[in-house]
């Protein structure tokens, strides 16, 4: 006799979770609602033995509030559950359309993760795609780089408003990291962390009032962040020096990816196998809607572009016809945005190579239609994404 499996559907929230344990999908769902047993579990010692020991052989949960769910995940793993992920929008759709739940509550989210599991076991495309312990720590690593970043910016927008008055002549000083990963020379001066002979002079003639103990304070901010983003970035760096990625990083470096976009793609794109089937790109052939005429379909193509930010989703409403790109990563879709304006578009630092000639080519064409700047920045990081399909594909089935 066939053991039932023991499914937990787990809504992850700040500081508990929502559980609910089936071995089965239940005939009535909505009616199964009212009257489950649901278990409202805290993030703390008893919370985590209470979960364990519903034994459950495969938990279900959403990919979102990674930090939250992280301690579960953790803790599930090591005890031998299998964990699945399921989209936020599948399963918004699922619970209301499919199950008929009640308004969205953290009880619903848990039974409707739990029924999921049943009705699309045997499609695992259906559920998030999983990553490996390396790829798990490089995705985090990334999402921290862009909270450092993110978090910098308007602490040295104050401190540049500060310096118009009390410093004016630096004010404006583009201070950045050298190759040393010493804090950059401005703000270590400020804070009073690095000596410079050029700013002491300057000081002693700047016109300014003089710059204050909270200006110091927040250049030490800086500072501080500063050093974490070259811890993270040194730790990124042994990562991708596993031989792995070397196929990955040769292909980046023909598109002339800096550091940080290949950080940024390799966490979202590798293994390259998960957009293949059976080693290669899956192409369908169906009726066009218009033409009624056999068309391909890239279907390992459009997982590719929709997990980096880059598939545009047809939305149309009677007469009205348009496509807009809001799925996948929006940190992709920025660093490629990025890229494209500070690799590209700048001619003194085109580099030579088939690929940019290409891209730039397509670039300039663009430009003198005349066409908005925003838009051809995006198209123009879309024929990028299905350039470097191409590549890493055929990358992919030579070795």
């Amino acid at each position: 006799m066939t053991k039932q499996l023991r499914i937990l559907g787990l809504d992850v929230s700040k500081a508990s979770v929502s559980a609910c344990l089936i071995n089965q999908k239940p005939n009535e769902p909505r009616n199964y609602y009212y009257k489950c047993n649901f278990l409202n579990l805290h993030a703390n010692k008893s919370g985590i033995k209470e979960l364990l020991a519903l034994k459950p052989d495969i938990a279900i949960l959403e990919p979102t509030g990674n930090n939250y769910s992280h301690i579960w995940k953790h803790h599930l793993a090591n005890a031998g559950v299998k964990v699945l992920f399921v989209g936020h929008k599948e399963l918004r759709h699922y619970r209301a359309y499919q199950l008929n739940l009640p308004d969205k509550d953290d009880n619903a989210d848990a039974l409707a993760l739990a029924c999921y599991y049943f009705d699309y076991l045997e499609q695992p495309n259906r559920f998030v795609a999983g990553y490996d312990e390396t790829i798990t720590k490089i995705r985090q690593l990334v999402f921290r780089l862009e909270h450092l970043n993110r978090v910098q910016s308007p602490v040295i927008n104050k401190l540049r408003q500060e310096l118009a008055w009390q410093f004016p002549e630096v004010a404006l000083v583009e201070s950045k990291r050298g190759a040393s990963g010493l804090v950059p020379l401005l703000w270590g001066w400020i804070a009073q962390e690095r000596n410079s002979k050029k700013y002491d002079y300057l000081y002693a003639q700047s016109i300014g009032t003089g710059i204050e103990t909270s200006t110091r304070e927040r250049a030490k901010i800086i500072c501080s962040l500063q050093r974490q983003e070259v811890l993270v970035e040194q730790e990124l760096r042994e990562l991708l020096n596993d031989a792995g990625f070397e196929h990955y990083k040769k292909v980046f470096g023909v598109f002339n990816f800096g550091e940080r976009l290949q950080w940024v793609v390799i966490a979202y794109i590798y293994p390259i196998e998960q957009f293949l089937v059976d080693g290669k790109p899956e192409i369908r052939i169906c009726r066009g809607r218009n033409s009624g005429k056999p068309t391909k379909h890239h279907l390992s193509l459009r997982r590719f572009q929709k997990v980096l930010g880059m598939a545009p989703v047809q939305e149309s409403s009677g007469d009205k016809r348009g496509t807009k790109t809001h799925n996948g990563s929006k940190l992709c879709r920025k660093a490629l945005w990025q890229w494209v304006f500070t690799a590209l578009e700048p001619r003194s630092r085109r580099r030579d190579t088939e690929v940019i000639k290409l891209l730039c080519e397509y670039l300039d064409k663009e430009k003198l239609s005349g066409k908005p700047v925003r838009l051809i920045r995006s198209r123009v990081a879309v024929k990028a994404i299905k350039m470097l399909f191409r590549e890493l594909t055929r990358t992919n089935e030579s070795n």
